[in-house]
């Protein structure tokens, strides 16, 4: 089965984390331009996750290709899809081809800034009106899509003293978010006509079934005509996430508006993308091994006894579960990575360990690192994993954990 966006968001996921859980930074004080290097400690057991600058330099250079060159505007909405926030966004920042970032949380475009992100940063979701404020005193565009976004307006620029730069969400049949394109038109020329707004975007979001895709593209471009031809600066046209990027080039505009393929994952069909443009997957998600033991003929693992040896075999534990980005259904086909070599998962994925099979003979002892997911192996790949496991590739990325510790990949 193919995982799209919208395969995602129907599934369940597998060790949800609790909002409450804050990001723990390993780059609080370095310049944005210039990421610094995390050393690992070597005695470290407890899981982590590494960005890879190297991988993240390369997905950028084929999206721009694909796109014909065009700014990128990176969505590193939800803690950058897992890889964490501040950490890949100031990896991506001194790349001439990332033209700025874009988020859908108030707490995640202030954090930006507060990070010395220079770049636009673009808002996408909804606001009050004292955190309206609050983003445009930090330099943040807000997102203008609702019927009193002139009084919103105005009120910014009133209380912060300066005209507003923010960016028109037109809603083209998504109904998610945005102002309805059949009743934009009006309402953009008043906006247009403010003293004190300057609108540096207008955007759309696709439904991703490829036929009303068409028709929504056609309705926004029909808008966007006729309201330059009333007068109205709309800034730069942007619709294209990664599915448009590389199924839609029609869609590409002044800008694309790329997310998961940034990060190394591909958006619908991985298999025709990769042939189209191959990507290369920016973290790994890493844990010691932590016990190495050999079971007998019926001895069991873990929960519910799913596990049974058949014959003496080998085993060892990983000290990362489901609450820190393992799929619970890792059992179904997944399998990590030690040395050269993967091993299956078996038994069951515990909110802390997971436990794997090493046959009847092993070299694996405490200690040795176990990649989770990764670049290193097909077998560990996001999109292979997704593939033999079922969770969907969105799943996998967006629940790795925001309590581990990032490092940045030498």
């Amino acid at each position: 089965m193919h995982w799209s966006r919208r395969s995602f968001l129907g599934t369940t996921a597998a060790g949800i984390v609790p909002a409450s859980l804050m990001a723990r930074e390993t780059v609080d004080s370095t310049p944005a331009s210039s990421p610094s290097v995390q050393v690992l400690p070597t005695d470290r057991f407890d899981p982590w996750v590494e960005v890879i600058p190297d991988a993240l330099a390369h997905n950028v250079a084929q999206v721009s290709r694909l796109s014909g060159g065009r700014p990128i505007l990176a969505v590193v909405k939800n803690n950058a899809y897992g890889l964490d926030l501040v950490t890949t966004t100031r990896i991506l920042e001194p790349m001439n081809e990332v033209a700025g970032f874009a988020v859908v949380k108030t707490e995640a475009a202030l954090k930006l800034k507060g990070a010395g992100i220079g770049k636009p940063v673009l808002h996408m979701g909804m606001t009050t009106p004292s955190d309206g404020v609050e983003l445009v005193r930090a330099g943040v565009q807000p997102s203008l899509y609702t019927d009193d976004a002139v009084r919103r307006v105005a009120q910014m620029a009133q209380t912060t003293g300066r005209p507003v730069e923010a960016q028109v969400y037109v809603d083209t049949g998504m109904s998610r978010m945005g102002m309805p394109y059949h009743r934009a038109l009006p309402w953009l020329q008043e906006l247009g006509a403010r003293d004190d707004l300057r609108l540096t975007g207008t955007y759309m979001a696709f439904t991703e079934e490829p036929d009303f895709d068409i028709e929504q593209l056609d309705r926004f471009e029909r808008l966007a005509t006729d309201a330059r031809a009333a007068g109205v600066e709309l800034g730069s046209l942007h619709a294209a996430s990664s599915g448009a990027v590389y199924e839609f080039p029609g869609a590409h505009l002044d800008l694309v508006r790329p997310g998961i393929a940034l990060f190394g994952s591909y958006p619908n069909d991985a298999d025709a993308q990769r042939e189209k443009a191959a990507l290369r997957c920016a973290f790994r998600l890493r844990a010691r091994v932590v016990r190495v033991e050999q079971l007998r003929t019926g001895d069991s693992v873990s929960y519910g006894r799913n596990y049974v040896a058949e014959r003496p075999t080998w085993i060892a534990t990983i000290p990362a579960g489901h609450v820190d980005g393992v799929p619970g259904t890792a059992v179904n086909g997944g399998r990590i990575l030690i040395d050269d070599r993967t091993y299956p998962v078996v038994g069951s994925v515990s909110a802390s360990h997971t436990i794997i099979e090493l046959g009847s003979e092993t070299d694996v002892r405490v200690g040795d690192i176990a990649t989770i997911l990764g670049p290193d192996h097909p077998d560990i790949e996001p999109d292979r994993v997704a593939a033999a496991t079922g969770p969907g590739v969105y799943n996998l990325l967006m629940h790795l954990s925001p309590a581990l510790p990032r490092f940045v990949a030498e």
